[in-house]
């Protein structure tokens, strides 16, 4: 096959380049400076987009077996601390998704053999905010929140929405908090542990939707690969937890106590609005239409996923 990654310099697309190009796939991530990405996996190739058009990279659309776009400015900052979210953040935030979608169907349009499939990412954050366990699941089929994460995930699956009318299959992952220490919110939740002072965050009772990297990966592949894979599809693992649970479970994998809550205004004034979508409230959410798909996930429980990963 031959994939191309938008995004694909960062955490998904690192690790999914990795496992195509291992299998012996033909992999092609779009970045704004090809030069300055040379810690790509080996084997894959980098070729240069300006991430609002396909001006430049058409022939790499032409013809491919599958487009994934993963592009769009980080949620949480590029630091290892997040940043809050201005409104210049939030407004580069949203604009860095529109435009990469926008990208994809400029090329895809182009394009004399159109790419079998696109995979679209998104994210949980499309369900709102859900701060305790008990209330429902959420399978695809939940209605969208009405925050600033829930509208920013409406746009950013929508941007790719008219290659369906030109043929072409088209799958939307809404993807939870990923499991890994290469990158992302765990190695920051992991801190408190390290010096003995792990525990709940704020309530310890907003639920917590995660996935481990390797499902992660391993998901895209399936619904590129199966070609009746269309529509919405959470990328989630099967058992949600909620924030006290996982620090449970992290306190027990890392052999450190998880006893010392943390105050959730104390977040609250770190990081602002950032705060809630990050770890004060959370989506109950799980993968309906994935398993139905005849998916099986690698590390369905919280447990097993932290106890690969270290």
């Amino acid at each position: 096959m031959r994939v191309v990654i938008t995004g694909g310099t960062g955490l998904i697309g690192r690790a999914l380049a990795a496992d195509l190009v291992s299998d012996g796939h033909e992999v092609i991530v779009l970045t704004r400076n090809p030069a300055n990405a040379t810690d790509l996996p080996t084997g894959v190739r980098a070729v240069k987009w300006d991430a609002v058009s396909g001006k430049g990279w058409e022939p790499s659309a032409d013809g491919a077996d599958a487009i994934v776009n993963l592009a769009g400015e980080s949620i949480a900052g590029d630091g290892f601390l997040p940043s809050r979210w201005t409104a210049a953040r939030k407004q580069r935030i949203l604009q860095s998704r529109v435009s990469a979608g926008n990208a994809v169907v400029d090329a895809v349009r182009a394009a004399a053999i159109k790419p079998r499939v696109v995979i679209q990412s998104s994210a949980v954050g499309y369900y709102g905010s859900q701060d305790e366990k008990s209330q429902p699941p959420l399978g695809e089929d939940a209605p969208m929140g009405s925050d600033f994460l829930a509208d920013v995930t409406r746009q950013w699956e929508a941007s790719t929405a008219p290659v369906e009318s030109m043929g072409v299959r088209r799958a939307i992952i809404r993807t939870g908090l990923i499991l890994t220490f290469k990158g992302g919110t765990l190695p920051l939740l992991a801190l408190p542990y390290q010096f003995f002072a792990g525990g709940p965050i704020g309530s310890g009772k907003q639920p917590m939707s995660w996935i481990h990297l390797q499902d992660e990966v391993k998901a895209i592949r399936y619904l590129i690969e199966h070609e009746s894979a269309s529509g919405v599809y959470n990328l989630t693992a099967p058992n949600p937890v909620t924030n006290a649970e996982f620090g449970k479970a992290l306190g027990k994998v890392m052999g450190r106590p998880s006893w010392l809550p943390a105050p959730g205004f104390a977040f609250k004034l770190a990081f602002g609005e950032l705060a809630d979508a990050l770890v004060l409230h959370g989506q109950r959410v799980v993968p309906t239409r994935l398993e139905e798909a005849g998916y099986h996930f690698h590390f369905p429980q919280i447990e097993g996923a932290l106890q690969d990963l270290y």
